[in-house]
């Protein structure tokens, strides 16, 4: 069974569309994650999943159920862990879960019975009576998934889980989330613009970028549709050099980016030898070469033409334009 079906969406805000005619299918028990910089989208996306946001035209089903027509089906249908933690610091990690139990009238032995599963899931039980004021930052992440599993949801949304841990919690995060996927065999869909935890979690990956998904599939597909080596060097002239190597074949691709040339080529190994060679008797200075073969943050790059940090700045410049376009209306 799909556990989301998503159908041709849309969503304007003042004539600007934050989702430009998605489509997008989630099934039971995947790992689906959303991969693009702040404001392609992402968590637009998931409101509008989760019932808080009305789309502007398009269907989506969560569990079988319009989103539109039968958001009280929805919501029992799913969990939830935002952005922004949503917990009360004042009461203690097991209040906190009981809370929300108790909100979807759950009984007092099932609540006492789930809270211990959940917590034990994402080892904090031995913290369940610490207020959650002294929890650190990955202990209130791990806390808000338990809570958005409290009520069997079938379908949990993760709205970028690591945002703002460092790199040990943000590698415990997804081993508690692996997990729960595997224990508990709910779908997931998760927003990210880690590439690694992209890698790292995701059964299938959709580049978005600019309210559009751009392409779908397993992570390793995304890098072997690249199907070349990356040479990256650091050259006195990297626009001189794109000119001298205009018409070789064996080049797929040039750009120029973080102060660096970077080609996509056949035999890589092959080619760094002449490439050398060619800089050289041109007066250009070669400070440093490398191979590789390609990431997802190439793949990425070949998709929309940018590098995710470039790509941010880029939202954020569209961002405040638009800001400054209503105040001089």
């Amino acid at each position: 069974m799909q556990a989301i079906k998503v159908s041709n969406l849309v969503k304007e805000f003042d004539g600007l569309r934050a989702i430009d005619n998605i489509s997008f299918a989630v099934e039971e028990g995947e790992i689906f994650g959303m991969l693009g910089p702040n404001g392609a989208g992402k968590t637009t996306t998931i409101r509008i999943l989760s019932t808080t946001l009305k789309a502007t035209s398009g269907e989506a089903r969560v569990w079988g159920y319009d989103v539109a027509k039968k958001p009280d089906e929805v919501r029992r249908s799913i969990g939830i862990v935002f952005q922004d933690q949503a917990l009360d610091d004042r009461l203690t990690g097991m209040e906190n879960l009981d809370f929300h139990a108790r909100l979807y009238g759950m009984k007092k032995d099932l609540r006492k019975e789930r809270i211990k599963e959940v917590m034990d899931l994402v080892e904090l039980w031995e913290r369940r009576n610490t207020l959650v004021k002294y929890y650190s930052g990955g202990m209130c992440r791990r806390l808000e998934i338990a809570r958005g599993l409290m009520h069997y949801p079938r379908v949990l949304f993760l709205d970028e889980p690591t945002l703002g841990l460092d790199a040990q919690t943000r590698h415990t995060i997804w081993e508690h989330i692996k997990l729960l996927n595997k224990r508990e065999g709910i779908a997931i869909l998760l927003t990210t613009h880690y590439m690694d935890e992209a890698d790292a979690l995701c059964d299938r990956i959709g580049i978005i970028d600019r309210g559009k998904i751009l392409i779908i599939d397993e992570p390793d597909n995304l890098k072997n549709m690249m199907g070349k080596d990356l040479i990256s060097m650091k050259i006195s002239s990297p626009e001189k050099m794109i000119k001298l190597l205009s018409n070789f074949e064996w080049i797929k691709s040039k750009r120029i980016y973080d102060g660096l040339l970077h080609l996509e080529v056949n035999k890589g190994e092959e080619r760094i030898p002449f490439l050398i060679n060619l800089a050289q008797k041109n007066a250009l200075n070669v400070e440093l070469v490398s191979l590789r073969r390609p990431t997802l943050e190439d793949a990425f790059l070949h998709f929309t033409g940018r590098t995710i940090r470039e790509e941010e700045g880029s939202s954020r410049e569209r961002i405040s334009a638009r800001i400054r376009s209503r105040r001089r209306r």
